[in-house]
């Protein structure tokens, strides 16, 4: 089917808030396959991917291994009974998921999960945990927060944008505190300090059961906080006898160069939420909590469960996932994450001030003028684009990433004001690629400061 032909059908029937359609056609490609980090259009034009597709295909699109497995178990139990009768594959993952997390942070450690279908499920499943573990239904989250958008998960994401429209039916026991952003020279244990009192005023005023948090905040524009943060947090929920929940949605199985990103501080959380790329490409997420915790929480079922889905568990999402685990494990793409983003995060701070050429417009003072800032951790990174007079140069990244995608690399505009261009490849992706990548941007960009 033609391009113009799925766009046409898109407009016809489906929502219109989806899926944004320019007028020239320039935007979106419509996807016609995708294999390792390339994916290609209905037009057969090829791109390399810089997103992973929202993290998802973290060891490639299409893995041979993950495919296999999905097939082998499609061919053999296409669907089991979720909360009730239960197949194999649940079970292995389950113990596989202890097994990479809370059997290798602590001694003795062992977990158990939740399984849901998407990542705000899982949050959404964490949050139930923290109501049912400490009595309490507040929650602390951080501004520029992302968690997702189910009626549950909206009480923590921050953004107005989503929240704004269904304020109304919102409960709100989300209780938003500054999230604290790395700076080259240093945060000041003053300001982690002012923060913690902000956080220690929210357990005073209101009946707080547990702080959630993302290690790095993704789609709030690839912020990332400084080392001592997350432990700050868990020595904060140990003395307020509170739950700790770290959403690795988006950060986790080697995003920032380790499989989780709370391993950058050695701190270990009560209950962490995985999805994106637990699965490789299957609809499957997870809330896998301290074991103590999950038993303290949770009744024993004795045949209806208080939280449950028809797709619980799903026997494909589960055989995806132990081959997903196995592909990152024999091709070293954790350690491969941490060596190739930190030559990513270099290329791009070469681009954050390079020796542009100097154009007229360019020599104007105040808001025409563009600065750039780049950040990362692993394969997780940003430049942020402001103007001269400090606001987000939001039409400007839009149009950079449009221009990137003429020139056949898949980017995507992150933060609250879409002003940084985001990069989230397959782990599988190459030195080689990247450099072309990051080569092609110094030109778009080049380009784009003309037009300032």
């Amino acid at each position: 089917m033609r391009t113009r032909q799925v766009l046409a059908l898109l407009r016809k029937y489906e929502s219109p808030n989806v899926t944004r359609i320019a007028p020239d056609g320039s935007w979106p490609i419509v996807w016609e396959r995708a294999k390792g980090n390339h994916v290609w259009d209905a037009r057969g034009k090829r791109y390399l991917d810089l997103t992973a597709a929202f993290g998802v295909a973290a060891a490639g699109h299409a893995n041979p291994r993950v495919v296999n497995a999905a097939k082998t178990q499609m061919s053999r139990l296409l669907h089991a009974m979720g909360d009730v009768h239960p197949h194999a594959m649940k079970a292995r993952l389950a113990r596989e998921l202890s097994r990479i997390t809370f059997e290798r942070w602590e001694k003795h450690g062992r977990s158990k999960t939740i399984f849901c279908n998407s990542g705000f499920e899982a949050v959404e499943a964490a949050m139930k945990t923290v109501m049912l573990a400490t009595k309490k239904p507040g929650v602390i989250v951080f501004k520029g927060a992302y968690h997702g958008l189910g009626y549950g998960s909206l009480n923590a994401t921050h953004r107005e944008h989503f929240r704004s429209h269904f304020n109304s039916q919102l409960k709100r026991f989300g209780h938003f505190v500054p999230f604290p952003q790395f700076e080259p020279a240093g945060l000041g244990k003053g300001a982690l300090d002012g923060l913690e009192a902000r956080i220690r005023d929210g357990f005073n005023r209101y009946e707080i059961g547990g702080i959630l948090v993302e290690p790095v905040q993704v789609r709030g524009g690839i912020h990332i906080p400084p080392l001592e943060f997350l432990p700050m947090l868990r020595r904060v929920c140990n003395e307020e006898k509170s739950l700790l929940i770290l959403d690795e949605i988006y950060t986790g199985f080697g995003r920032t160069g380790k499989w989780f990103a709370c391993e950058h501080s050695a701190t270990v959380p009560d209950i962490v939420c995985v999805g994106k790329a637990l699965t490789g490409g299957f609809p499957l997420s997870a809330c896998i909590g301290r074991a103590e915790v999950m038993d303290r929480a949770w009744p024993v079922s004795i045949g209806e469960a208080i939280h449950t889905s028809t797709f619980l568990g799903h026997p494909v999402g589960c055989a995806m996932v132990l081959a997903q685990i196995k592909e990152i494990q024999s091709k070293k793409l954790v350690q491969k994450s941490a060596n190739l983003g930190q030559w990513l995060l270099s290329a791009l701070q070469s681009v954050d001030s390079p020796p542009w050429p100097q154009t007229p417009k360019r020599n104007k003072p105040g808001a025409d003028r563009l600065k750039l800032r780049a950040r990362g951790l692993g394969l997780l990174a940003g430049i942020e684009f402001c103007l001269g007079n400090g606001k987000p140069a939001t039409t400007h990244v839009l149009r950079i990433v449009e221009d990137m995608l003429r020139e056949g690399y898949i980017l995507l505009p992150e933060g609250e004001h879409s002003n940084v261009v985001s990069f989230t490849p397959p782990l599988t992706i190459t030195q080689a690629q990247l450099a072309d990548c990051v080569s092609a941007l110094r030109r778009v960009i080049a380009l784009e400061l003309t037009r300032a």
